[in-house]
């Protein structure tokens, strides 16, 4: 098990809104080189969950969000803050596109290295 999400890159410029899930979950979304420029939830306070959610940063980050990734879970926060302290440990700072001042704190020092590298159990 990894704690990095490691599902497969969508292109975001082919996709339609109505093929993302209207379900809770987390997301990434990254730049034409795959690095991850934001982290992301859709949470329960919005409507259709992370298929608003990434429409939402699809339009506020333009052209710069070329893929989007996401997993499905009802444990949106906690699992956005492991994503967003896995990045901050990983590239020494949170994703461009995030705002510091709603970045969790905590630290995570997780086994095996930046995506691409196995954890271990």
């Amino acid at each position: 098990m990894t704690i990095r999400l490691s599902k497969p890159w969508l292109d975001l410029e082919g996709l339609d809104r109505e093929e993302l899930p209207a379900q809770l979950g987390v997301f990434q979304i990254a730049d034409a080189d795959r690095n991850v420029i934001f982290v992301g939830y859709g949470g329960g306070t919005r409507a259709f969950g992370l298929r608003t959610a990434i429409e939402e940063q699809r339009q506020r980050l333009g052209h710069r969000a070329r893929f989007v990734r996401f997993e499905l879970t009802h444990g949106y926060l906690s699992r956005w803050e492991e994503l967003m302290m896995v990045h901050q440990h990983d590239h020494g700072s949170h994703p461009s596109a995030n705002d510091d001042s709603t970045a969790p704190r905590g630290r995570l020092t997780p086994i095996g290295g930046p995506e691409g590298a196995p954890d271990d159990d």
